[in-house]
């Protein structure tokens, strides 16, 4: 069953599916830039998609017949970045706000972004204060609101909530066909990261830790297993299935879709709600 919200869809399973601790997430494949975002008139269409993870959500659409709920962005990450921080606003695009900002937000990609994935600038103007709290209430609160529901239904049913926030990365970002971000082992229990490492190493894969990406804003806010939450971010190379350039599948866009089903059937098979386990 498919529900959808104003900046996102939710994949609920089937009646009958198997029962896992898993939830997924992929807040960065929405392709929606609505009227009101007013960028610059001639920006290429494939700069503005080009921080998108394009694709991502298609790619685990094999969760909830496994068990794991989905919930996919449907904004644009141009728009408004849906795993970032709301606090998160760059004083060098917003009118009326001062720092101290973050890296990301000073390089210009804070939680409504200055610069395209590609670097150019999404905008010609300033944003009022009262446009970017405008776009937090109709799109990252509504989000964040839908994915904290799930989690905390999860962990209901099954004593635990584990949130797996699917990504991709440019194939130049990292060398690697991976990364597993675990907020440098604090976010989840060592053996979720050891499992994926394993799943993904078992593909032919290379997988690093953490390097470049340690987890973002989700992972940072359900990363507490000691409550019984945990969350791991998982950054796919773009090189494993898309054509960057046209943002479309390329020639291995279908092994890896059936090599991810594999692993989300292997990874929810898995007994994450036993504590013991």
């Amino acid at each position: 069953m498919k529900t959808d919200g104003p900046s996102f869809a939710i994949s609920l399973p089937p009646e009958g599916a198997p029962q896992t601790a898993l939830v997924f997430a992929s807040p960065h494949s929405g392709q929606t830039y609505p009227q009101d975002m007013g960028a610059i008139a001639d920006l290429p269409p494939l700069s503005l998609r080009s921080a998108e993870d394009a694709l991502v959500g298609t790619l685990v659409q094999s969760g909830p017949r496994q068990g794991a709920p989905l919930i996919e962005a449907r904004i644009g990450r141009a728009y408004l970045d849906l795993n970032r921080d709301p606090t998160e606003l760059d004083p060098g695009l917003i009118a009326d706000v001062e720092g101290p900002v973050g890296v990301k937000t000073r390089a210009g990609y804070g939680l409504i972004p200055r610069l395209t994935g590609d670097g150019l600038p999404l905008y010609d103007r300033q944003l009022s204060r009262a446009e970017a709290e405008a776009r937090i209430a109709a799109a990252h609160q509504p989000y964040h609101a839908a994915l904290a529901d799930l989690m905390n239904r999860t962990h209901a049913r099954c004593g635990r909530a584990v949130l797996i926030d699917w990504h991709s990365m440019p194939a130049r970002a990292a060398g690697v066909e991976v990364v597993l971000g675990d907020r440098h082992g604090t976010s989840c229990r060592s053996r979720l990261t050891r499992r994926l490492r394993d799943l993904f190493e078992g593909l032919g894969w290379r997988v690093a830790l953490n390097r470049p990406y340690a987890g973002g804003w989700s992972t940072q806010v359900w990363g507490r297993p000691d409550d019984g939450y945990e969350a791991i971010q998982i950054e796919l190379s773009r090189s494993l299935y898309l054509d960057e350039a046209r943002q479309i599948p390329n020639p291995a866009h279908g092994a890896t879709a059936k090599a991810l089903n594999r692993v989300i059937a292997a990874l929810c098979a898995e007994p994450w709600h036993d504590e013991a386990a």
